[in-house]
């Protein structure tokens, strides 16, 4: 297929246009590289710099390229920013998505993927967590996510435009060429990387006193690659709709840690502060409905081999894509 991968830069994108082009599609990057990284993109796509506030940069894109599909990808996704600067996020992830949909009903482009979250749930009312959930955000992440689904939803409805939103929950690990490189990095696994890595001095454990084995808060952790080859299955036609994607298995934050020890060698001292406002107690994904729709059937599944990853890629990576 034609692929237009939106945010083909990032830190999922980039790990989903190498699978495509490693599977034999033909790649377009789309990104104005503001928060992704020109280093990240498989050098085997095409490129193209634009910015989806900026509707004629889609538009022109779309025509140019004309794709079969498009994974859309190009968001701002961390929920702390979201509250403090919630109109440069509607900005970004609503209007951006607005823009390229528009484009894509005027270029006859009938596929869309696209990157949602878990967030769009809120705090959920079952555990493990699946698609019948009602949608609560409690950020203007979590929140510009669902606008996002809702305008798409009115676009397959009324323009034919299949569109399928995938739900993350907690996306980690790496390729052997691309990994996570955020600034400032707020994710849980390479935050406790910077410890062996020597950029910092111990990892900060926000609460121990949640209703869990441990008394640490529970996340469901997904590699990287398993991710990137949902969004690939999802390319069939006659697929559409919600779907989440987990492994489906929850760690708690020390247990993330106790891994890392093993897996780095290195003691990563941790200190425990208070709780955060919003954390929820359990977070862990029922992904049966992606499982038997899509087919998908996630590869690393462990905890250690995604951890692995990660620490292979840092470590030959030390400073990320600014090298």
């Amino acid at each position: 297929m034609n692929v237009l991968v939106a945010g083909g830069a990032g830190y999922i994108g980039s790990v989903t246009a190498e699978m495509l082009c490693d599977a034999g599609h033909d790649v377009t990057v789309f990104d104005n590289l503001e928060r992704g990284h020109r280093g990240a993109i498989d050098p085997r796509a095409n490129f193209i710099q634009g910015d989806l506030r900026n509707s004629g940069d889609i538009a022109t894109a779309l025509m140019q390229v004309k794709p079969d599909a498009v994974i859309h990808f190009a968001a701002y996704i961390e929920v702390g920013e979201s509250m403090i600067a919630p109109l440069s996020f509607f900005e970004n992830n609503v209007t951006g998505s607005l823009h390229l949909m528009k484009a894509m009903v005027a270029a006859g482009c009938k596929k869309l993927i696209f990157s949602s979250t878990c967030a769009t749930y809120g705090t959920p009312e079952k555990v493990p967590m699946d698609e019948t959930l009602p949608q609560h955000p409690e950020s203007v992440y979590g929140d510009s996510k669902l606008i996002c689904e809702k305008i798409f939803s009115w676009a397959r409805q009324i323009h034919g435009v299949e569109c399928v939103f995938l739900r993350y929950f907690n996306a980690s690990g790496a390729t052997g060429k691309y990994g996570e490189d955020h600034h400032p990095e707020t994710h849980l696994i390479p935050l406790i990387l910077q410890v062996p890595l020597g950029k910092r001095e111990k990892i900060f454990i926000f609460g121990d006193d949640y209703d869990t084995p441990d008394g640490t808060c529970i996340r469901d952790y997904i590699h990287i690659r398993d991710l990137a080859q949902a969004h690939i299955l999802a390319l069939k036609p006659r697929i559409s709709g919600a779907f989440n994607l987990g492994n489906g298995d929850g760690y708690s934050v020390k247990e993330v840690i106790d891994v890392a020890r093993e897996v780095t060698g290195h003691a990563i001292p941790a200190e425990l502060k208070p709780r955060r406002a919003g954390d929820a107690t359990r977070l862990i994904s029922d992904s049966a409905k992606a499982k038997k729709v899509l087919g998908w059937k996630p590869e690393y599944a462990d905890l250690r081999s995604i951890i692995q990853s990660a620490w292979d890629w840092h470590r030959a990576h030390p400073n990320g894509y600014e090298q």
